[in-house]
């Protein structure tokens, strides 16, 4: 009997994989399987929606001449008759509940789609902020009855269907703030002084004034000596009356209602003059409206000598300080 325990005892032997006992493998507990994420952890990019349910107001009938091209790698779009709304959401793990009504540049003659638009929206939600990216109309006699007012018309459209659809979207309707590039930059901030005045429908009376706005090398001023006159002439015509000039130099249009404003441009731009964002922040300095702008030494239009990060990092945090982004 005495000998039998000893056997039992000297063939136990313990392994880093398991057991042998009584020359059979035991195997070692099943490892419990890693939870698969949650649909919260990631961010949804929607269908494409129009932003007109019904007529589009301020239109001629004319064939859809729409058209999506490569420009040095990267997508334009130009000859906009027919607007939408792409919308970008958060993972609902980090969202904080705000968002920007994106406009990207083109001049008012094409949009950066890609470049402006898509990356752009891409690192904003990527930091938890909803985006409602506008592919707004371009200026045109042939669409338009009155060009010089259909991208505000589009504009002032998404930022009301932004707050119509905020419980939707997981959007507090007062934080849904305008960021535009360039052209889309005079359309962002053309929204955020124009709001007193609904150029749409709007029966529900849904305010029409943005949060905040984020401006990136904007165009702002219509006055000649100063304006990128390829989006003045495609805004404005080749011969614009005193009035509409008036109407759409924003330096001009600033009340202390018009929202807090960050401002990015580069000292060497030689296509939209940095004086347009000193105009604007002098203008905002005047009316006390809180304002920030940061002038780059280089980088010129579009900012394609530095990496992404370095500039909108002063966006992320700004808007952090502000309570519209998480830390």
């Amino acid at each position: 009997m005495e000998k039998k325990k000893n056997l039992t005892l000297s063939t136990l032997v313990l392994c880093s994989w398991g057991a042998v006992l009584y020359g059979q493998v035991v195997a070692p507990p099943a490892k419990q399987p890693t939870p698969l994420s949650s649909r919260d952890d990631f961010p949804q990019i929607l269908q494409p929606m129009p932003l007109y349910l019904l007529k589009i107001p301020n239109s001629i009938a004319a064939p859809n001449a729409e058209e999506t091209f490569l420009l040095a790698g990267m997508v334009r779009i130009r000859n906009v008759s027919v607007p939408t709304l792409t919308v970008y959401l958060p993972a609902k793990t980090k969202t904080a509940h705000s968002a920007v009504v994106l406009f990207p540049g083109g001049g008012y003659q094409l949009l950066a789609w890609e470049y402006d638009g898509t990356r752009t929206a891409q690192a904003l939600v990527d930091h938890g902020v909803a985006v409602i990216l506008v592919k707004y109309r371009m200026p045109s006699d042939a669409t338009m009855q009155d060009k010089s007012i259909g991208p505000l018309q589009d504009g002032q459209q998404a930022l009301r269907m932004a707050r119509e659809h905020a419980v939707e979207w997981e959007i507090d309707p007062d934080k849904v703030g305008v960021m535009g590039l360039s052209a889309g930059g005079h359309l962002a901030s053309t929204v955020g002084t124009h709001f007193n005045k609904a150029y749409i429908e709007n029966p529900e009376n849904v305010d029409l004034r943005p949060t905040f706005m984020v401006l990136v090398f904007p165009v702002i001023t219509m006055r000649k000596e100063l304006t990128h006159m390829g989006s003045r002439r495609a805004l404005l015509g080749e011969d614009p009356n005193e009035g509409q000039v008036k109407l759409f130099s924003i330096e001009e249009q600033v009340t202390d209602q018009t929202p807090p404003t960050l401002l990015l441009h580069a000292t060497d731009d030689t296509l939209v003059d940095v004086e347009n964002s000193v105009l604007f922040y002098e203008a905002l300095h005047r009316y006390k409206v809180p304002t920030e702008a940061i002038f780059f030494p280089s980088g010129n239009h579009g900012f394609f000598s530095m990496p992404r990060d370095e500039w909108m990092h002063p966006v992320y945090a700004w808007m952090v300080k502000n309570g519209w982004m998480k830390p």
